[in-house]
């Protein structure tokens, strides 16, 4: 892959670690509320990372095949998994 560098990897994983002590750290829920918001950052904390992951795929896949990516990010921004899709159909369609 041509975007996946060590010192991305490294960065994304540090800023990863990092958003995971200070998440850990906030506190233990005290309450039946407190736990929601506490399985509610980490559903959003691990999304974010998936989106973040995701798109530097499609900008790999793109640069490989010579496309632009960057059309792709509005749509993805809002709709994350169809876009995706579009994508994946728009990069194996034929030309010609």
């Amino acid at each position: 892959m041509y975007v996946w560098s060590k010192k991305l990897v490294v960065v994304l994983l540090a800023a990863f670690v990092l958003l995971l002590g200070v998440f850990l750290l906030q506190g233990t829920p005290d309450s039946t509320s407190g736990l929601k918001i506490h399985t509610t950052r980490w559903m959003a904390l691990n999304y974010a990372g998936l989106l973040v992951w995701l798109f530097v795929w499609m900008i790999d896949q793109a640069r490989v095949r010579g496309k632009n990516v960057w059309l792709w990010l509005l749509p993805f921004l809002f709709a994350p998994l169809p876009t995706l899709m579009l994508f994946v159909l728009f990069l194996q369609r034929r030309i010609g």
